[in-house]
């Protein structure tokens, strides 16, 4: 931190990761790192179903967090809150508009944490995978951190073998993974195929 001469501090930029899940965070969390940044996960996940699911998640981006030597914030767990925005979209299918609502209500939490815990910057893994639409993504997170006066730091994780390297460095670390995206309808559906 740079001092003033009146005896205040210019605090430094601070970045806040919003984390879909420990494996996808691994590659983003180690390069903005290694970027010179300061900064803290953020996992949401209550649009995660049932909450074991919410659980083993949630401890391996505590695990991830110590491997790094990165703090992690992990909301409180309020499924409720997510199915009643959520929930009209029920009939949707994957990728279709209940994902852009899930993934607008998780920048949205991790945009309110980052304004009033002083950080500057907000990011996100959700473009590691490759089921997901990063132009939606970013658009919904620059929108989510305009709302709330912070810069977007627009990533495509995905690029250059991102979600390759995820994979096999999770697995390096042992993390755990999980095989659908995580709410109630994907669970149901299932039809990610792929291990995420």
């Amino acid at each position: 931190m740079a001092a003033l001469g009146s005896g205040f501090l210019l605090t430094e930029e601070r970045l806040l990761l919003h984390i879909c899940c420990a494996p996808d965070a691994t590659v983003p969390w180690s390069e903005l790192q290694n970027e010179g940044w300061f900064t803290v996960g953020f996992f949401y996940g209550s649009n995660i179903h049932p909450e074991g699911e919410f659980l083993k998640r949630a401890e391996a981006v505590k695990a991830l967090s110590l491997i790094l030597a990165m703090k992690a914030v992990i909301q409180t767990y309020d499924p409720q809150s997510w199915h009643d925005v959520t929930a009209k979209f029920a009939d949707e299918p994957e990728c279709g508009k209940r994902c852009a609502v899930c993934f607008a209500l998780q920048l949205k939490a991790a945009a309110e944490y980052a304004r009033d815990n002083g950080f500057t910057h907000l990011s996100t893994t959700l473009t590691i995978s490759p089921h997901k639409d990063p132009v939606l993504i970013n658009r919904l997170g620059r929108e989510a951190s305009e709302q709330h006066g912070l810069v977007w730091i627009e990533r495509v994780w995905r690029k250059n073998d991102g979600f390759k390297r995820s994979v096999s460095e999770s697995r390096r670390l042992g993390l755990y993974r999980q095989n659908y995206c995580g709410c109630i309808y994907s669970e149901r559906t299932s039809n990610y195929g792929t291990e995420k």
